[in-house]
């Protein structure tokens, strides 16, 4: 199902059902993606079908998750990948920058939204290597009936599996990593946290206010869909999602933005600490929180996270 290029004109060809191989994911049921069309060179039109997507991301203190909208776009970067800049499957995706803002008035929760959401996907840079993309730089703007949800910006590297092997420095078998995972720390509140079950929390208290061990929990359907080597990069946003409602606590939040570096990789057999702060507010008068995760003294992930009140 490869797709060819063209400098000339528009492209037109449009996939109207999307395997789950092609958004990294085992379970179909995850698959939130429906259809693509890729409209222009650096242009890209994707439908996503949300009508099953609450029990994956349930309703937050009457909002619509913002974490639904970032896997929703997470999912656009390997279909972007494979469909359009020639990379096969196998291939490593290694995330450096991401961000996303979202208008929260329009997350409200509502039984009358309609469940398709569009997305448009702007490609503002591609490395190459050969004829496939080594790194990409990609906007997304994401609408639902006309009304603008979210903006998302990302910057990923690409590594083919020799490549990536080497720089893993052993750490690369999935299955084996997995099972060394450091055993699961008992949860915080799921209400200190803004979540609703245990299985969901995603840190563990330790005798330092505002800091915990990273959760790692690799039975967690969402998260750990298939095996993997490292903790899932949407794990670590969900954390910083949960440490920063931990600081504004006991005021419900909904994480409007968020801006994220990953530095190196969060590894399964190591504890990962996490630690979080309130920072000046932002220009709009939002609370922010910084969230830095730390493994061997070294910082692995940074996250700046801005609220807006959930009532």
């Amino acid at each position: 199902m490869s797709m060819t290029t063209s400098h000339q004109q528009p492209l037109t060809q449009v996939l109207t059902q999307v395997p789950q191989e092609l958004v990294h994911k085992d379970d179909p049921g995850q698959v939130l993606l429906c259809r693509y069309e890729q409209t222009a060179d650096d242009t890209f039109h994707i439908t996503a079908d949300w009508s099953n997507a609450h029990a994956l991301f349930p309703v937050r203190d009457g909002h619509d998750d913002p974490m639904l909208i970032v896997e929703t776009v997470r999912q656009t970067f390997p279909l972007l990948c494979h469909e359009a800049f020639g990379v096969p499957l196998g291939h490593h995706l290694l995330w450096e920058h991401f961000s996303y803002s979202t208008r929260t008035p329009a997350l409200r929760a509502d039984p009358d939204h309609p469940s398709a959401v569009d997305l448009k996907v702007i490609r503002k840079d591609v490395v190459r290597r050969g004829k496939r993309a080594a790194a990409l730089e990609l906007i997304i703007l994401v609408r639902r009936a006309g009304i603008h949800l979210g903006t998302a910006h990302t910057r990923f590297t690409i590594q083919d599996p020799a490549v990536y092997q080497r720089l893993r420095l052993g750490r690369g078998d999935a299955h084996a990593m997995m099972a060394e995972t450091v055993p699961l720390a008992p949860p915080a509140s799921p209400q200190e946290v803004g979540v609703t079950a245990f299985h969901d929390v995603a840190l563990s208290p330790t005798h330092i206010p505002r800091r915990w061990q990273l959760r790692v929990d690799v039975h967690h359907p969402l998260f750990f869909d298939h095996a993997v080597d490292h903790a899932p990069g949407m794990l670590l946003m969900e954390a910083a999602r949960q440490a920063a409602q931990s600081v504004a606590q006991p005021r419900p939040t909904v994480p409007a933005a968020m801006e994220v570096v990953f530095h190196r990789y969060v590894e399964l057999d190591t504890p990962c600490l996490v630690e979080a702060h309130a920072v000046p507010h932002d220009r709009h008068g939002r609370a922010r929180v910084l969230v830095v995760m730390r493994q061997d003294e070294d910082e692995r992930f940074r996250a700046l996270v801005t609220l807006d009140q959930a009532d």
